[in-house]
């Protein structure tokens, strides 16, 4: 796949019935003026300002959490959410599950020749109202244009850097026996939100994305010193994929209970007719805790007082052993073991 320049006939200020054009050499300049009309307005703030090729960002603290994530939803824009706001939030949440307090992200657009201006700036707009809700700042990224047809509009690759501000270990490894499984609110509603707009399904019910940062929530428990020993985001493969690796990690079993696993009326409806498993269903806006289960109480009450975490339930505990299994204690009583999804139930979906 080759790389292009931005190219933009007109020297006035972009129009949002303007489309992004390939120009094959020679076009710097209009990049910049695609970055200074779309991107600089959207996110401003002073390390963007200072437009050099890095940003400089002063920390508060030498102990940091990393990440990077790419985006390639389809369609762009779905209940509940569109790929800028899936962008930010995702990375947002994946420092989230490290006890990190999100500071900076950069972000690289990969544009598909054809893409309209005002696509792009609606979702720059999402980017920066999404990252205003989770305090955190854009201060550095990249574009390139590719032909048409290759890109589906538009890919969006971010990476976040957060401050640790604790001395906990908050990883797989940390979770031992007698740990409680705390699940932060309902499930699949992302996955079913975007394959109803990508197929044009409509249900008795709108289903809207459930995604949103889960940073504040995260912060408060470590702020009321709950102990926590392990969190993940319930983003490919959903809940039953995110125990099964914790448990495989770990080496320990995981007993999770049905009746204390929140599913809508529609999403459980929307799974039955599509033939999909809400277990394994992606979630953008949905955690799993794993808590000392003498803070077990606490934590909820501090979940619940979050709009990301009003429905958090206590679903399950660890229990001994080296089996990596998670179990699922079914509403008639009976049990099962949940496997890891082999294969991607739903594709292109974050």
């Amino acid at each position: 796949m080759s790389e292009h320049e931005v190219s933009l006939a007109c020297p006035a200020p972009l129009a949002n019935d303007e489309r992004i054009l390939l120009a094959h050499g020679g076009g710097g300049r209009l990049t910049q003026r695609l970055i200074e009309d779309v991107f600089l307005p959207a996110f401003q703030n002073p390390a963007l300002e200072t437009r050099h090729d890095a940003a400089e960002c002063a920390l508060p603290s030498a102990h940091l959490a990393f990440t990077s994530d790419s985006y390639v939803v389809r369609p762009l824009f779905f209940p509940g959410g569109d790929i800028g706001t899936l962008a930010i939030n995702g990375t947002v949440n994946d420092l989230a599950m490290s006890g990190a307090r999100p500071m900076w992200l950069s972000a690289a657009f990969i544009l598909e020749e054809g893409l309209p201006l005002a696509t792009l700036r609606r979702i720059a707009a999402s980017m920066q109202h999404a990252a205003a809700a989770a305090s955190v700042q854009i201060v550095t990224g990249d574009t390139k244009v590719v032909d048409q047809g290759k890109a589906d509009g538009v890919f969006i690759s971010t990476s976040g850097v957060g401050i640790i501000e604790h001395n906990l270990r908050i990883l797989p490894a940390s979770v031992r026996a007698g740990d409680a499984v705390l699940l932060s609110g309902d499930i699949g509603r992302h996955g079913i939100a975007v394959i109803s707009a990508r197929e044009g399904l409509a249900f008795e019910s709108e289903i809207a994305s459930d995604c949103a940062p889960l940073s504040a929530m995260v912060l408060a428990l470590l702020e009321a010193s709950v102990e926590i020993h392990c969190l993940r985001d319930l983003t490919r493969g959903g809940l039953a994929s995110a125990l099964n690796e914790i448990a495989q990690t770990a080496r320990v079993r995981i007993d999770i209970n049905e009746g204390a696993i929140p599913v809508s009326e529609a999403v459980h409806g929307a799974c039955e007719i599509l033939g999909f498993d809400p277990l394994y269903v992606a979630c953008e806006g949905r955690c799993v805790a794993f808590v000392k289960s003498t803070d077990a109480e606490r934590a909820l009450n501090i979940m619940r007082a979050h709009s990301v975490g009003t429905g958090a339930t206590h679903m399950g505990n660890v229990t001994a052993g080296s089996e990596g299994l998670v179990t699922l204690r079914t509403r008639v009583g009976t049990g099962r073991i949940v496997d890891m999804l082999s294969g991607e139930q739903l594709p292109r979906i974050c």
